[in-house]
């Protein structure tokens, strides 16, 4: 697949129409978070194609997609899933939530203090973000989101974390230097994932995590 302007804008409109199909089928108010993350990564997706439109660089867009795929991603994920599990959400779901809240703070931070660059490379975009300890930051990111995803319990849940681990991987050897724009591309269009999982969700609280 080749990335470009126009593939952004038409992945992530459509994501973004199966967000929209998520929220609207939600029937329990905690599920909001969880349901709503393919019309975020979708609208993520229509952030980076003005990240293209511009030529790359420092700027509104380029500062918008960062602070999505990095704070706002690192606390979403693990919130979203650990108010889905509802008032009997095991316990096991603290730590990605505390990692996720340890990535948020420092990444905002960061972000607040560098401005991000985005560089135009063929077909993909890579990110230049100067953010002190990164490889932590990486780690704590990786196990708030992903952890979050395999550790809830739901069978649904635990496959999309499955292929956005093995997503992670893929892009990591594909294109290390453009990891994060290809993987956050993978993790919308798997994202859709989500409406089979809104979908079965019962009305009403029953036994387990759902």
């Amino acid at each position: 697949m080749c990335w470009s302007a126009t593939a952004d804008l038409v992945a992530g409109t459509a994501v973004s129409a199966v967000g929209v199909a998520c929220l609207a089928s939600v029937r329990r108010p905690r599920d909001l978070l969880v349901a709503a993350l393919p019309a975020l990564l979708g609208a993520h997706q229509i952030v980076e194609s003005a990240v293209w439109r511009s030529g790359g660089g420092s700027g509104a867009a380029t500062t918008a997609w960062a602070v999505i795929a990095l704070p706002v991603a690192a606390l979403w994920v693990p919130l979203g899933v650990f108010l889905a599990a509802g008032p009997a959400a095991p316990r096991r779901l603290l730590a990605p939530l505390a990692a996720g809240a340890a990535a948020a703070g420092p990444l905002a931070y960061g972000l607040s203090r560098r401005e991000p660059v985005a560089e135009v490379r063929g077909h993909t975009v890579g990110y230049l973000l100067d953010l002190p300890g990164a490889g932590v930051l990486v780690v704590l990111y990786l196990c708030a989101t992903l952890g979050a995803l395999l550790l809830s319990g739901d069978r649904l849940l635990r496959l999309l974390g499955g292929l956005l681990a093995a997503g992670a991987v893929l892009c990591a050897a594909l294109w290390r230097l453009e990891f994060a724009s290809t993987w956050c591309a993978f993790a919308a269009v798997a994202s859709v994932l989500v409406l089979a999982w809104v979908r079965r969700r019962p009305a009403r609280d029953g036994r387990g995590p759902g």
